[in-house]
């Protein structure tokens, strides 16, 4: 035998909006739960296209291609070529895209040997290129298609 109280009896009508009374006489009660975590920039689906344009980038000049995507702080340009040594012994050879929604800013750092093969103009025409895209709102769109245009300027790996 089981003890314990006996619930009161609870009069449909006094029942906030999402309760409802069960048969057995038990108040079941829905409530609307907010995600209160951080809302991510790309769905799984774009954070897969642009892991995927990264790659082929890569792969098709011989370059490391990398994006950072966040706040540069103060001296944006600075933080930029702070990002890009931060890549070690690639860095060298490596493309950093860094992008601060936020600030509204896009710079793009590369190494000694990827310098040789963007040459500014290519890479403000990248910039221009992804800002348009950004104004509009796809800001994976604007990357996949700036890694599209700064792979194809580099050319084949040698």
């Amino acid at each position: 035998m089981a003890t314990g109280e006996l619930a009161p009896r609870v009069d449909p009508k006094d029942l906030a909006f999402g309760e409802v009374l069960m048969p057995h006489g038990r108040v079941s009660s829905a409530r609307h739960v907010s995600d209160s975590g951080p809302k991510l920039p790309f769905s799984p689906v774009q954070l897969a296209t642009l892991d995927e344009a990264l790659t082929l980038s890569s792969r098709s000049s011989g370059l490391d291609f990398s994006i950072y995507l966040g706040d540069l702080g103060e001296d944006i340009h600075a933080r930029a070529q702070e990002l890009h040594a931060s890549l070690g012994a690639k860095a060298g050879n490596a493309v950093l895209v860094a992008v601060s929604p936020g600030q509204r800013v896009v710079e793009i750092v590369t190494g000694a040997e990827s310098g040789r093969r963007l040459a500014d103009r290519g890479c403000k025409l990248a910039v221009m290129s992804m800002v348009a895209s950004f104004k509009e709102g796809d800001l994976a769109g604007g990357l996949i298609s700036g890694l599209r245009m700064l792979a194809d300027q580099a050319g084949p790996k040698h």
